[in-house]
């Protein structure tokens, strides 16, 4: 090791000096990426959940809009033999939209129900408008 002109011990005091400073720093670096890694798991984990709700939410109305579209439609389906081709334009466009935000199981269900619509405005026997049991 080249001599620098200094004292041995006022070298080694040195060496010590940044070994502490440089602990230090790593110990507030490390400290800071810990607390900037735990807000944004946080923060990752509160914008999961508000999609998961706000998803869940435009599919619950959706459904609620296929339903009353669907219910709408198949009575007029039951009391009429015309065919209500506005209403099973709705259905249809419900079902593409379904399309987009659920499952397979759900589209196929919709698309059973359309066809069901669909064939009991071809059936022979109605109900009548003023049927009571």
């Amino acid at each position: 090791m080249p001599d620098c002109g200094k004292p041995l011990a006022t070298r080694e005091a040195m060496n010590a000096g940044y070994v502490t400073a440089i602990a230090a720093l790593a110990g507030a670096a490390l400290g800071g990426l810990t607390s900037f890694a735990s807000s944004w798991t946080t923060l990752h984990a509160q914008m999961k959940a508000q999609r998961l709700a706000s998803s869940r939410s435009s599919r619950q109305e959706l459904y609620k809009q296929f339903i009353d579209e669907a219910s709408r439609t198949y009575v007029d389906a039951l009391v009429h033999d015309k065919l209500d081709v506005s209403g099973l334009v709705g259905i249809y466009s419900l079902i593409s939209k379904m399309r987009v935000l659920s499952s397979q199981k759900v589209i196929e269900s919709a698309a059973r129900i359309a066809i069901l619509i669909t064939d009991t405005y071809f059936q022979q026997i109605k109900l009548p408008l003023n049927y009571k049991r």
